[in-house]
């Protein structure tokens, strides 16, 4: 049977799923989800293999205008993972169908040439009647050459996918061992999880306003690993907030990260966050690199 390799980028709007299609296919969580749009900044690679292929899905940040140093560098890592990509998932918010942004992005991609896909999402959010008409908007922006409609929180229409992506891929050697799941090294994936639940737990421009960075992150000899982490928040009100009423909010976020990291590392987390005021470090290079992101500038 011939080997295959290759990448896949998923590609669209904030909040149309793309991170939990990623979840959906490697089975782990290696992208943060939340309901709020615009939850992923950095490029997250899921690794998964079907019979003799290995597909390297690229889940990149959702394409929106940027206004901040932070957004332009969260755009280019989606205009690049598309860039780099064997294959291109387009993928739409079918309830909230044909918008001038999703127009725009599709005809973006369009432009770049290479294979692009459309792949359908949320179809289980609204009636079949409206899928055709919506996919033939779409058809008429950009030339896709196949169509998925899925449900990437059901599971609906994903194997389907998954089976063409195997199929798709150019013959080459696997590039990763067939068990890994992900190249996210283990510090950027512990600041990820925390900064997940910053999304469930605040609300408004606090989760906007927030980076985490990994400080520390020790093997202790009975197997557990001590992870120190710092949170910075743009304005000191929203550290206020973030802390807590006699530090209960922190509390809890480190609570729901330290489980959540200890489920994905498989072993004990011993979790320590501290919160810090930094005005304008989302306009920051070195913040930048610390998510792993490219400075546009």
């Amino acid at each position: 049977m011939t080997s295959r390799c290759g990448f896949a980028a998923i590609v669209g709007a904030p909040n149309a799923g793309k991170s939990t299609l990623l979840n959906r296919i490697t089975g782990a969580k290696l992208s943060i989800v939340s309901p709020k749009a615009q939850t992923t900044r950095l490029r997250v690679l899921g690794i998964f293999v079907r019979g003799a292929s290995q597909v390297l899905l690229i889940d990149t940040p959702g394409i929106f205008q940027p206004r901040r140093r932070l957004d332009r560098a969260m755009v280019a890592a989606a205009w690049s993972g598309a860039q780099d990509a064997d294959i291109v998932l387009f993928m739409v918010d079918a309830k909230a169908g044909l918008t001038p942004q999703v127009a725009e992005i599709a005809a973006g991609l369009g432009a770049r040439g290479g294979a692009l896909w459309l792949v359908l999402n949320k179809i289980d959010l609204l009636p079949p009647a409206r899928l055709l008409p919506l996919t033939a908007a779409l058809q008429a922006k950009a030339p896709f050459a196949e169509t998925f409609m899925i449900s990437a929180v059901t599971g609906d229409g994903v194997d389907r996918l998954q089976a063409r992506l195997a199929e798709a891929m150019p013959e080459g050697p696997h590039l990763y061992p067939d068990d890994d799941l992900t190249d996210l090294p283990d510090r950027l994936l512990a600041a990820e999880i925390v900064r997940e639940q910053i999304f469930l737990q605040t609300h408004q421009e606090v989760p906007y306003g927030t980076t985490v960075e990994t400080e520390s992150f020790r093997e202790r000899p009975d197997g557990s690993v001590r992870i120190e982490a710092t949170v910075y928040v743009a304005r000191a009100g929203q550290k206020a907030i973030l802390i807590g009423e006699g530090g209960a909010r922190i509390r809890a976020i480190g609570t729901a990260a330290r489980t959540a990291l200890a489920g994905l590392l498989e072993r004990p987390v011993h979790l320590f966050l501290n919160v810090k005021a930094r005005a304008g470090w989302d306009e920051e290079a070195a913040r930048l690199r610390a998510l792993g992101l490219d400075d546009p500038a």
